[in-house]
């Protein structure tokens, strides 16, 4: 029986397959070995790669979106009026083949050259930047939330029990407290009168739960955990200050939750 043979039609006939990486990328522009040539990834090698590309008439260039490493090398293609489809890793993979770098950016063109890799989803420029830093905003709540996590570990091991007289060790009168504590107070009394007043507690109250054992090992992470709270609060708040970029039909600030206007 006489074997078939499927052929396809070519979809991008001027086009690149790029295999980004940590310290090189490497590049295809046909399925040759003279086709192929490694760059590095400082600011001077992409200006290479965007100008070899040039000179051999390439229009469009297809990459990975693996991890951050390309997000410089797209910007640089994109200044050098480069088409850049960005796929996700799992529509460039192959089976039944040995990966090396350069079989990985020959199988990225030639996917690209067919039309079957599709382009991932990226947001405009002011939205990237609102995106980016709403993520950094993010992520020091979280540390800020670790920092009190274990703030109230070390009280409990100190058996300031002020989880049980106020509803947040991080409200007014629980910050507070701690505050002082971290200073060396720790005459209940003294600590008790630093109660808000609106406190459901009682100053009585409040200073039964805070008779100390002394600990000084717990003294001292309880006084790291709190200056890394109030280090966190204070660039949480800096972040909220600055002002971010709002996309249009886009409404309330980087504190709140988006909605469409």
């Amino acid at each position: 029986m006489k074997k078939k043979e499927v052929s396809m039609k070519i979809i991008n006939a001027h086009c690149a397959g790029i295999d980004v990486g940590s310290r090189s990328h490497y590049v295809a522009i046909g399925q040759q070995d003279k086709d192929v040539r490694e760059f590095g990834v400082y600011a001077e090698d992409l200006k290479e790669l965007c100008k070899w590309l040039k000179d051999h008439g390439i229009t469009s260039a297809a990459l990975e979106s693996t991890g951050t490493y390309w997000q410089n090398l797209y910007v640089e293609l994109i200044n050098s009026d480069i088409e850049v489809v960005l796929t996700s890793g799992r529509f460039t993979k192959s089976m039944n083949r040995k990966k090396t770098d350069v079989r990985d950016c020959q199988w990225i063109q030639k996917l690209h050259s067919l039309g079957l890799l599709p382009s991932s989803f990226l947001p405009d420029d002011t939205t990237e930047k609102l995106r980016t830093l709403c993520r950094h905003r993010a992520n020091m709540i979280d540390q800020k939330a670790d920092a009190c996590h274990k703030m109230q570990k070390f009280l409990k091991l100190l058996n300031f029990r002020l989880d049980i007289v106020v509803r947040d060790v991080t409200g007014l009168t629980g910050l507070k407290i701690i505050e002082k504590i971290c200073k060396g107070v720790t005459d209940p009394k003294e600590l008790a009168r630093h109660r808000h007043y609106n406190c459901r507690k009682s100053e009585e109250e409040i200073a039964k739960a805070l008779v100390s054992n002394q600990r000084e090992d717990y003294l001292f992470g309880l006084q790291q955990e709190y200056e890394r709270h109030v280090f966190y609060l204070s660039q949480i708040q800096k972040c909220d200050a600055r002002k971010a970029p709002v996309p249009a039909g886009v409404s309330k600030d980087i504190t709140g939750s988006r909605t469409g206007s």
